[in-house]
C-alpha cells in the first residue's frame, strides 16, 4: 500500500512537472515570435504568457487572485493594442494559461456563482485578445476568436463537469456522515433505555427489600445511581450527535463475545484473523456506546480487507488499554516512512478530529486520551495483500469516512493507511 501511494504522489508530480513545462515550451515560442518582429504589440504578448505561468504555477495557493491577474492584464494589452492601433496576437502560453485556470476555477473555486462568472470573464478576455489582430480584412480576427471560443466551450465542460463530480462526492460523504449519526444515535438511544430499564427495576427491588430489610437499601441505591450517572453519560452523548426523530431499534448494544464472534466467522471464509483482547478490558469497563462503535470499526476494517485486498495472507487484531501514544507514534513512522510525498501521506490516513467537509487528511495527530490519560485503543493490520487493480480501478467508497464520522462523535480518533513495515493498519481510540 505505501509503494502505491508513492506511485500516485509521483504520477502527480510529473504530470504538474509536464504542464508546466509545456507552458513554458509556449512561452518560448512567444518569445522567438516577439524578438521576429519588434514591437510593442508583439512584446505584450509574452509578458502576458509569463504572468499566464506564474499564476498556473501558483493556482493552488491563489486560485482567484491568479486568474483575476491574468485577466486584468491581458485585457489592459488587448486595450493598450486596440488604443495604439498595433497589429498583434494572443501568446499560445497566454491562451493556455487562461484555459487551465479557467479548468481548474469552475471545480474548486467557491461558491459556484464566483466560478461561472469568472468563467464567463475568461471567455470575455479570450474574445478581446483575438481583436489584437488589426488586419485591413476582418476574417483573421473573426477566425482567431472563433477558435479561442471552441478552446473556451472544451475547457468550460472540462471544469464543469469535475465540478459535477466533485458535487456528487460531497454529497455522498454528507449522505454516510448523516446515515452513520442517525445509526449511532439509534444505538445510544437503545443503550440510555437500557439503563433506564435497570434503574427501573432496582428501584423497585429496593421498595421491597425496604419493607423487610432496611440495611440493605443503602446497596440498592448506590446501584441506582450509578446506573443514572451512565444513563447521562450516554445521554449527553446523544444529544451530540442525535439529527432525527426516526424510531429507533431495540437492540441491547454489543460485546466482547460479539466482536468474538464476527471475527471467528470472518476466518472461516478466510483470511485468518488473530483477535486479542488485553488485560483489564471487560464488558463493563468500556462504556457501552463505545464498545458499539468499537464493533462497527472491527467490522469494516474486516470487511475492506476482503472487498480491497483480496491476497491478504492473514490479519491481526487486538484490543488493548493504551495510553494514546499509539496514534502519534504510528503517525510520526508514517511521516519517516514517505518523507518525500507529503501529499500522498496526508491522504493515506484519517484523523476524524480533525476533518472538514470532504477533506480527510492531518498532518499533526493530537492525543484522544482523557484527563487520567487513559484509552481503549483497536487496531487491525492485514499483511501480504496487494490491491485488487480490477477494484482499485472503481475508486474508493465511504467506508473510512463513516467510521471517522462515529468515532469523531464519541471524542475518538481514527487513523488508517500504510505502516513503514508494508502492512495496511487501522486503528481507533476512545478515552476512558
Amino acid at each position: 500500500m505505501g509503494e502505491t501511494s508513492r506511485l500516485v504522489y509521483w504520477i502527480k508530480r510529473l504530470s504538474e512537472i509536464a504542464l508546466i513545462g509545456w507552458l513554458v515550451l509556449l512561452l518560448l515560442i512567444d518569445v522567438i515570435v516577439a524578438m521576429h518582429d519588434l514591437n510593442a504589440a508583439t512584446l505584450l504578448s509574452p509578458v502576458c504568457g509569463l504572468v499566464g505561468v506564474v499564476a498556473v504555477v501558483r493556482r493552488r495557493r491563489r486560485r482567484v487572485g491568479g486568474l483575476v491577474t491574468l485577466m486584468t492584464v491581458s485585457f489592459l494589452s488587448s486595450l493598450v493594442i486596440g488604443i495604439t492601433g498595433g497589429d498583434g496576437a494572443p501568446g499560445a502560453a497566454e491562451i493556455g494559461s487562461l484555459l487551465i485556470l479557467t479548468v481548474g476555477g469552475l471545480r474548486a473555486i467557491e461558491p459556484v456563482r464566483r466560478a461561472a462568472l469568472l468563467s464567463l470573464a475568461a471567455m470575455i478576455v479570450l474574445e478581446a485578445s483575438a481583436s489584437r489582430i488589426n488586419s485591413v480584412a476582418p476574417e483573421p480576427a473573426v477566425a482567431v476568436g472563433f477558435l479561442l471560443f471552441v478552446c473556451w466551450s472544451f475547457a468550460a465542460g472540462i471544469g464543469a463537469y469535475l465540478r459535477f463530480q466533485l458535487e456528487r462526492r460531497r454529497e455522498a460523504v454528507d449522505t454516510v456522515r448523516r446515515s452513520e449519526r442517525l445509526e449511532l444515535a439509534r444505538e445510544l438511544h437503545d443503550l440510555v433505555a437500557h439503563h433506564i430499564t435497570g434503574i427501573v427495576v432496582q428501584a423497585q427491588a429496593a421498595k421491597v427489600v425496604a419493607e423487610q430489610k432496611p440495611e440493605a437499601v443503602v446497596p440498592s441505591l448506590e446501584a441506582i445511581a450509578n446506573a443514572g450517572a451512565d444513563a447521562l453519560t450516554s445521554m449527553r452523548r446523544l444529544v451530540s450527535v442525535l439529527r432525527s426523530e426516526d424510531e429507533a431499534a431495540r437492540s441491547p448494544g454489543s460485546t466482547l463475545m460479539d466482536m468474538r464472534t464476527m471475527v471467528e466467522r470472518f476466518s472461516a471464509a478466510g483470511p485468518r484473523v488473530t483477535f486479542d483482547i488485553g488485560q483489564g478490558i471487560a464488558d463493563g469497563s468500556v462504556a457501552p456506546e463505545v464498545m458499539t462503535t468499537l464493533h462497527r470499526v472491527l467490522q469494516e476494517s474486516l470487511t475492506n480487507v476482503r472487498r480491497h485486498a483480496p491476497g491478504t495472507g492473514w490479519v491481526e487484531a487486538d484490543l488493548k488499554l493504551t495510553d494514546g501514544s499509539d496514534l502519534r507514534a504510528w503517525a510520526e513512522g508514517v511521516r519517516a516512512s514517505n518523507g518525500q510525498a507529503p501529499r500522498a501521506r496526508r491522504a493515506a490516513y484519517v484523523s476524524a478530529g480533525t476533518s472538514a467537509g470532504g477533506g480527510m487528511g492531518a498532518t499533526s495527530i493530537p492525543g484522544a486520551t482523557s484527563a487520567t490519560g487513559g484509552a481503549v485503543r483497536l487496531r487491525v493490520r492485514n499483511y501480504g495483500s496487494m490491491a485488487d487493480i480490477r477494484i482499485s480501478r472503481l475508486g474508493g467508497g465511504f467506508g473510512l469516512v463513516g467510521m471517522a464520522e462515529r468515532v469523531e462523535a464519541l471524542g475518538g480518533r481514527l487513523m488508517a493507511g500504510p505502516t513503514p513495515s508494508g502492512a495496511w493498519e487501522v486503528m481507533a481510540e476512545f478515552p476512558l
